[in-house]
């Protein structure tokens, strides 16, 4: 080892050297300046314990307070309690007493009641109370008032048997007066009597068979009106078609042919006056208001607001149509 490298060595020892020694006074100082600061703590710790062991303690004298206050009102409650309880038992005996006694008082009154109607009903409304008087005459009201009507019944019954009676004895001597009479004239007859007679009977015969024959006829010549067979071909659905053209169903008013006739719903089978299905009636083109053609002895008519099809020959009604106008 050389000189150069002592003192090289050297230096940097008494470097060091002078740097350790200007540490420690930095070292000494942060160590104090923590010293301080645990000291500073620790005071403030224990300052703060106390301020905590003060707080508790006044919150158990704050608990402590509250409990004696809770025992002291429970105390006054009880206290008053047993006050008013001694206060109020004389008036509860009295009212127990009072109840007892009415209802003792209430069951002798019932058992003297009980035992005293049947003699109160002996005596008679006379001596009664005021409702049972009042009772009776309206029981004895209805009595004489059911015994009136049926008199007034019995009567009008003895008044309808006789006047029936009188009935029956005057057709009965009509009939014998008549009998009595068609045998004075049946001895009296004549022969032109007879004759004139057996006339009569053969022109009623010649009658009612012309009056079957044209029957016959009219059921081979027109075919019945089907009212049904109509109403679902779409080709008359006159009510889709009274939709869109309400103008030509407004016919304006209709004057009966009878001065004080009224309106009365008429329906299938019944049989009009001529006068309601004459011509003026008559609807001409029936197509216009969708109605179907007719044939034979059939028209459609009108009859007031509703349409009917009428049989001209006998006046009877095959179908009709309600409201069919406006």
């Amino acid at each position: 080892m050389t000189i150069k490298h002592l003192l090289s060595a050297g230096s940097a020892s008494a470097l060091a050297l002078a740097m350790a020694l200007s540490a420690l006074p930095a070292q000494a100082a942060e160590a104090a300046s923590a010293d301080t600061q645990r000291a500073d703590r620790s005071d403030r710790d224990r300052s703060q314990a106390r301020q905590n062991r003060n707080n508790r303690g006044q919150a158990r004298a704050n608990r402590s307070e509250r409990r004696e206050a809770r025992q002291d009102r429970r105390a006054n409650r009880d206290t008053n309690r047993q006050r008013t309880r001694n206060a109020t038992k004389p008036a509860v005996r009295a009212e127990n007493r009072n109840a007892r006694a009415q209802a003792t008082i209430d069951r002798r009154d019932r058992a003297w009641t009980a035992g005293n109607r049947d003699q109160r009903r002996a005596r008679g409304p006379a001596i009664a109370p005021v409702e049972a008087r009042q009772r009776a005459e309206r029981r004895t009201e209805r009595r004489a008032d059911r015994q009136a009507d049926r008199r007034v019944e019995r009567r009008a019954d003895r008044r309808a048997d006789r006047r029936a009676e009188r009935r029956v004895d005057r057709r009965t001597e009509r009939r014998v007066e008549r009998n009595r009479t068609y045998t004075d004239r049946d001895r009296s007859r004549t022969y032109r009597d007879g004759r004139r007679a057996g006339y009569r009977d053969g022109r009623r015969a010649e009658r009612r068979a012309d009056v079957r024959r044209d029957q016959r006829r009219y059921n081979r010549q027109y075919r019945k009106w089907n009212r049904n067979a109509w109403r679902t071909n779409n080709r008359y659905n006159w009510h889709n078609y009274r939709r869109y053209n309400r103008s030509l169903f407004n016919l304006g008013r209709y004057y009966s042919p009878y001065r004080d006739y009224r309106y009365s719903r008429i329906s299938i089978g019944f049989y009009l006056d001529s006068l309601f299905y004459s011509n003026r009636y008559w609807i001409s083109d029936p197509w216009q208001y969708r109605l179907p053609e007719v044939y034979g002895p059939y028209r459609w008519v009108r009859y007031y607001d509703d349409v009917m099809l009428v049989n001209v020959y006998s006046g009877e009604v095959v179908d009709v149509i309600y409201d069919f106008f406006w």
